[in-house]
């Protein structure tokens, strides 16, 4: 049971960022030659046209980071069936862009946080 009526609710996930997230906006200023957002399949984060690399940057608990993710409290019914779709989609993102020759790179939002260099070398490995 939810401790706030419905239209709250609504009000209250809208403001849920999903672009232009601190993590991603961290990132964005190392990634030249890096479209932002592209309105392509599968939305990535980042995707380099020319050396064919996607970035996903993953939400800790949108995809369940296996260090963060806690099982919702409130609305199991809605909730757990959602992460798990998402995990789901993504994987099937993954496979259809590496069956077609891309390289795909997933960094979870905490990388970002804790070790911004890490993560744009773990990027810049695929350019080898």
């Amino acid at each position: 049971m939810d401790f706030v009526d419905k239209k709250t609710r609504s009000r209250i996930m809208s403001k849920i960022k999903s672009w232009n997230t601190k993590p991603e906006l961290l990132l964005k200023k190392f990634l030249a030659g890096y479209s932002y957002q592209p309105k392509v399949f599968g939305r990535p984060d980042f995707i380099n046209y020319k050396r064919k690399i996607v970035v996903f940057v993953d939400g800790c608990f949108w995809h369940q980071c296996p260090i963060h993710s806690r099982k919702p409290k409130q609305n199991q019914e809605y909730w757990i069936p959602k992460l798990k779709r998402n995990l789901v989609r993504a994987r099937e993102v993954e496979i259809a862009y590496k069956n077609f020759g891309w390289k795909v790179v997933r960094i979870w939002e905490h990388e970002i946080k804790e070790n911004l260099e890490k993560c744009i070398k773990k990027i810049e490995r695929f350019y080898l």
